[in-house]
Order: C-alpha cells, then structure tokens, then sequence
C-alpha cells in the first residue's frame, strides 16, 4: 500500500509505502517515507543564502604528492563558488589558521577567487592533527550567517591527535551548525573518525585513495552544495498517545540512523535532522509500537511532516495507518519498501562488523558477517558493494553467502569497503 499527500507549500512530496494491515495483537507498525523536493523547491538558494567552508589538513603527514594534490582540490573547489556566495579556506594541523580571508568570510567574486586561489598555492605541510580545533573554528565562521545553508569540506589524510574528550566537545558543540562531507586521502586516515563527524553533521564520508582524483572529486562535492536549494529542514513524527517511536533511519542513498538526534517540537511530536536540500529524493524508515488493535479498528500510527526549522513551516505531510484485521492475507503482505531496506540496513551493519572481527583477528566471526553481506549485496541488486566484497573475501557462493577471507587485502580495498558501506541501492523496479 502507498500513500501519498502533499500539504503546507506543496514544496515537498511526502510518499508513504507500507503494508497498514496487521494481524490482531500486533503492535509494530513500519513504512518507507519517501521524501522529494517538489516544484517549490527547484532551483539553488540565493547565494547570499550559502556559505561554504573548505577545510584542508596541512599537517606535517600531507608533505610531498598529497599537499600539491590538496591545494590544486581546494582551488577546483574555489572556482565551482557561485558568484555571491560567502566562502572561506582554512588550514588545520594543531590548530585551525585561517588562509583566506583573513578574518571570517568573503563574497565570492572573480578578484576574491582569484585572491584565495594564490594563498592556496602558498600552502604548506607541518605540525600536528586537531580535527576538533578545525571543527570549532568552522562553527565560529557558521554561526555569523543565520539562516543560511552552510555547508563545509573536509580533507585529511591523518588520525586525529586530540584526546577522545576534547574531540568529542569540539563535535557536539557544532551540532547542526552546518553540515560537512569529510574525505579521507592515503590509507592512513580513521575511518571511524571521519563517519563520526559525517553521521553528526549530517554530510557524507569517502576514501580518495589517489591524491590526483581530489580535484575532481572537491568539484563534485560543491557542485552539489551549490545546488542545495533550503536549510535547516527537520522531519516531524507526531504519533499518538501511549504510542511510541522505536526507530528513524533514512535509508537511502545512505544507512544513518536518526533516532537518537530526536528534539521534541509539541506534544507527541518530534523532530529529526534533514539538513539543507536540493534537487533530491531520500527515503526514510520508520518503526512505530502502538496499542494492539482489534479486528476492524483502525488508527493513524503517525503524521510525517517535512518542516522548515524556526518557522515551523509544513512543506510537505504523509500518513502511516494501521488497520487490524483476520484476514492473513492481507496481513501477510510484505512492503517491498520496508523488507529492501530492511536487508540494506543489515548489509552495512554485517559489513562493519565483519571487518572489525578480521581485524580483531576472529576469522570464524569475520567470514559470517562477511558472508551474510555478501548474501543480502547480491539479493538487493546491491552490485556496487557486492564489488567491493569481492576483494576482500573470495565468494564461492553468492545466494548462500558462503565465502573464504583472503589472505591479503590491500588497506585501500579494506577502507574503501568500510567507508562506503552505508551506501544502498533504491527498490529494484523503482
């Protein structure tokens, strides 16, 4: 069953895929939200609207190929900057120093790319880590522009030198700040570290394994935060009374788990992150226990709403129902949606712990999450991931999941696995 409605603006579309027949005595309600910008939404955000925020590790480790590599990234970077929009480049080793300009932000313009562009080349490799430092200046510069869609890149190519404490209140304190896509360039990076700061700020998390693919891959991130079209949106879940939420995810085009970034917004209301958005569609899975029904009753489990933060705005709202009911064949009818990703959940958790296990050295542990990953890659249609399994274990049997770990796996292979584990693939059909 699919339900779709459009309320507020219009800006939004918000789908409801789900099976809302349940047997008698069951109490858990799950739907796929599908959430795409509308024809309100076309179109990026005035300029003056964006800051952008380019974050570039010059510590010592970045010495040689990797800190020429970064700084021809940071001006591909500079020069896909629409006109109007505010911008700055930061250096971070130990500390955060800020290259251009040389207080707060800059207009862009042809004379301030060009100007940013020339201190770029400047760029040196020395000193220490502070991921934490980086992050806190960037918070700084975000916080002057309320309102706008404020979006940070990321490169380091090191582990973090701070303690975990420092860190820790370094990230918590730029929550929702911004958002930010961290890259990782080398194979001598945390990828932990990096999808720690990614899952908060709500960006994305990749390996540039080759220091000549990070201009190419800097242009593809600003092309899309240059198309970003609104900020600070928030995905509200009103469920009824004695009701409650057991999960959020969205789902696609990446695994990340919302649930504990709930804020109460009213009563029996509550608001997830989205961040700001373009010309986009992300899915989204929703768990809802309710009171067991009985047969014939029917109630509405929860209001999905897309909402524009401060102003309380609806741009777009969907239904999730519950009906209960005898009938087993309705009842047994499962949403193509909810079971897809479901499995897509499963592979990235399979896939992670597989990899920590080989790490840890438990081969027995390691070749079943890794073989059950291999399983659900190849039953989604997940080819990209099943790809990248392949150079880690050998596949003897896909369907089953039955695999030998390679003798040796080359780091990049291991990180890139890793890395992009969270990626899925849509409903095949859709």
């Amino acid at each position: 069953m699919t339900d779709a409605a459009t309320t507020g603006s219009g800006t939004f579309t918000v789908e409801v895929d789900q099976n809302s027949y349940l047997p008698v005595d069951a109490t858990r309600v799950d739907a796929i939200v599908t959430v795409g910008a509308g024809d309100g939404a076309a179109g990026p955000a005035p300029a003056s609207d964006v800051l952008e925020v380019i974050v570039i590790d010059c510590s010592t480790s970045m010495t040689g190929s990797k800190i020429h590599a970064a700084r021809r990234a940071t001006v591909a970077a500079i020069n896909a900057l629409r006109d109007g929009v505010s911008f700055a480049v930061v250096a971070g080793n130990h500390v955060a120093r800020q290259v251009y300009p040389a207080d707060g932000t800059v207009v862009a313009d042809e004379t301030t790319r060009w100007e940013a562009s020339r201190l770029v080349d400047r760029l040196r490799a020395d000193g220490g880590t502070g991921i934490g430092n980086w992050l806190t200046h960037v918070g700084a510069l975000a916080r002057a522009h309320p309102g706008s869609i404020k979006h940070a890149i990321l490169l380091t190519d090191g582990q973090n030198g701070e303690s975990p404490e420092y860190f820790a209140n370094a990230l918590n304190g730029v929550l929702g700040a911004f958002t930010c896509d961290c890259r990782g360039v080398g194979t001598d990076w945390r990828v932990d570290e990096l999808r720690t700061i990614a899952t908060a700020l709500l960006g994305t998390v990749d390996i540039v394994a080759d220091p000549d693919d990070l201009a190419a891959d800097f242009e593809s991130i600003m092309g899309v935060a240059m198309g970003k079209s609104m900020a600070d949106l928030v995905l509200r879940l009103w469920t009824p009374r004695d009701a409650s939420v057991r999960f959020v995810k969205q789902v696609a085009s990446t695994v990340e788990d919302l649930t504990g970034r709930r804020t109460e917004a009213a009563r029996q209301s509550g608001d997830y992150p989205l961040g700001s958005w373009g010309a986009e569609t992300r899915d989204y899975h929703l768990a809802i226990d309710v009171p067991a029904g009985a047969v014939g009753d029917e109630m509405l489990a929860g209001r999905v709403s897309v909402v524009r933060s401060g102003s309380g705005e609806v741009l777009g709202q969907g239904l999730v129902k519950a009906i209960w009911t005898e009938d087993t064949g309705l009842s047994t009818r499962i949403s193509r949606g909810v079971a897809h990703y479901t499995g897509q959940a499963e592979l990235a958790e399979a896939i992670q712990e597989g990899l920590a296990a080989r790490k840890a050295g438990d081969e027995p542990t390691a070749t079943a999450r890794l073989g059950r990953a291999v399983a659900l890659a190849a039953a989604s249609g997940n080819d990209g991931t099943a790809r990248l399994l392949e150079r880690v274990v050998e596949v003897v049997d896909a369907p089953s999941g039955t695999v030998r770990l390679r003798k040796a796996v080359a780091d990049v292979d291991e990180m890139t696995l890793d890395t992009r584990s969270t990626r899925t693939v849509r409903v095949r059909g859709e």
